[in-house]
């Protein structure tokens, strides 16, 4: 592999000679440049539409999704992971991350961590047919990825910076960036179009099993006070009730906003929670 040919690796011929610039020129000048992740994010989106119903089908399934990265790359893919729990009340192992190097690569560099393809192999050993796994790579090089996509059981994604990258996958996300403002630092515009793709995906994807209802988070888990207010304001706003009866439905709900709506429809707890299954989890089924 030819790496000075990888589009992240090129060289703006007319970028500015950023060490002869003051702090204040290099910040407007990388502002002016992520629009270029913008724009490449909206070409791609018909492909990034379908790796949202790839991942929604995996979630409805009883499936995973699975990030598998290197890098920083790899670090966007857990940082995208870890807020599904906070977020959507997601189960731990519903969507999870897969890093080169392991966790020790989320706040360190690992070396070679990305060229081992046997490691990447290993990573998706678990994964089924009812997973979505999600391989990024901005260079479209990194082994650990390419092993991992090539090995991996269910729909495959792949969410890169080269369109020409030959890598085994159901579904290509591939992102015409351009040269990064400092010459093949993904982190930059490479980061901020990754880090979008997989806000679409996850929250895509949860909406599609019942995590939201209109735009509404109401499998949040009150684990703070800004969190619980949260939560009791949703049973006000859902339930149509005031704050001290959506206080007692959330105690009485085991702190869950479906049940407790639910239950503010003459329901006991069991039976709002035998009708939420029975919606597979959507609160807008269970209401109808």
């Amino acid at each position: 592999m030819a790496y000075d040919d990888l589009p992240t690796e090129r060289i703006d011929p007319d970028g500015p000679e950023l060490d002869r610039l003051a702090p204040r020129e290099i910040a407007r000048h990388l502002l002016e440049e992520e629009a270029r992740a913008h724009t490449a994010v909206e070409a791609a989106i018909e492909d990034i539409g379908a790796a949202c119903e790839a991942a929604a089908r995996a979630l409805r399934a009883g499936g995973r999704i699975v990030y598998v990265g290197a890098g920083t790359s790899g670090r966007l893919g857990v940082l995208d992971a870890a807020e599904m729990a906070p977020t959507f009340g997601a189960e731990p192992g519903v969507v999870v991350a897969r890093i080169a190097g392991g966790a020790a690569a989320v706040t360190e560099a690992v070396e070679g961590a990305e060229d081992d393809d046997a490691a990447g192999r290993a990573a998706v050993a678990d994964t089924t047919e009812r997973d979505c796994v999600v391989g990024i790579s901005m260079s479209g090089s990194a082994a650990y990825v390419r092993a991992a996509l090539a090995a991996a059981s269910g729909h495959r994604v792949f969410v890169t910076a080269n369109a020409a990258a030959d890598v085994p996958a159901d579904t290509i996300v591939a992102l015409d960036l351009g040269p990064e403002v400092l010459a093949g630092s993904t982190r930059l515009k490479g980061g901020s179009a990754t880090k979008a793709v997989l806000n679409m995906i996850s929250t895509a994807a949860m909406a599609a099993s019942g995590a939201v209802y209109g735009n509404l988070m109401v499998r949040v888990r009150p684990t703070n006070r800004k969190l619980r207010d949260r939560a009791e304001r949703l049973v006000m706003r859902l339930a149509a009730v005031e704050r001290d009866r959506a206080a007692a439905l959330l105690r009485g709900a085991g702190d869950d906003v479906r049940i407790a709506v639910l239950m503010a429809r003459g329901l006991d707890a069991a039976a709002a929670g035998t009708a939420l299954a029975a919606a597979g989890g959507s609160l807008r089924e269970a209401l109808a």
